[in-house]
């Protein structure tokens, strides 16, 4: 199971695309936010607090992999099939998972990605499915290459818990023990400044040239993802306040 879930990270990391099945577009009105930003800036973490003030659910192509597969759905079972073969899951496969989720009642006032779509095409995909009216606000963390690094070299995530610390912003009271639970803290073998680098250039060739797509549509947000979680979470709020004006 361990290792089928460490091929749905790979897949996934190739995939990400967000459309809408005929008959389930969002409405006139609806508000879709789109969360930009380099892995590591800290989309999911304000993915969280945002859906929560904002009352409308995050759409995660992950979550829905682990739902279809831990749930044994017809499509689950495909895409395990595919996964399991050494295969990437074919993109007709993945929009079926999609466009059942974004069907469901609680997507009727729209809905938050994050950090999807990745690339151009996905993102020309999703617009000729968007209803006119759409309220499209698209958020852009912005954090510079060095600080991503940074900030996953000194992370340790808790063994028992899961709660992170960091060696440097939020160290532990003790040494290697976690503040929460008193489990032991390691640093994952994804949070090394190699593999982080080289997300970060995967993410500058297929992702990054979503900024300036959406920033000629007029609907892109440049947000300072530097400063402390909160002060970021507030000028989410404020931009989005400001979009909905």
């Amino acid at each position: 199971m361990k290792t089928l879930l460490f091929s749905l990270c790979i897949f996934i990391s190739s995939l990400g695309i967000i459309v809408y099945a005929n008959g389930s577009e969002p409405k006139e009105g609806s508000r879709i936010v789109i969360l930009l930003g380099p892995p590591g800036s800290g989309k999911g973490t304000q993915a969280i607090r945002l859906t929560k003030s904002l009352g409308i659910p995050q759409i995660s192509t992950g979550d829905l992999f682990r739902e279809n597969l831990g749930q044994g759905t017809d499509l689950g079972k495909k895409a395990k099939a595919y996964m399991e073969a050494g295969k990437l899951v074919p993109d007709e496969l993945v929009l079926d998972m999609l466009f059942d989720r974004v069907a469901r009642p609680d997507c009727a006032k729209g809905y938050l990605l994050d950090g999807f779509p990745r690339t151009i095409p996905q993102a020309e995909a999703l617009d000729k499915k968007l209803a006119a009216g759409t309220n499209l606000v698209v958020l852009n963390l912005q954090v510079a290459d060095e600080v991503i690094v940074k900030r996953a070299e000194g992370r340790l995530t808790c063994k028992k818990c899961g709660n992170i610390h960091h060696r440097e912003f939020s160290p532990p009271v003790v040494e290697g023990t976690c503040d929460k639970c008193g489990g032991e803290l390691f640093q994952r073998s994804d949070d090394t400044a190699s593999v982080v680098k080289e997300r970060l250039k995967v993410y500058h060739e297929q992702t990054e040239p979503l900024v300036d797509y959406y920033q000629k549509k007029g609907v892109l947000v440049n947000i300072n993802g530097e400063k402390a979680p909160d002060a970021v979470y507030n000028d989410l709020m404020k931009a989005l306040e400001k979009k909905a004006e």
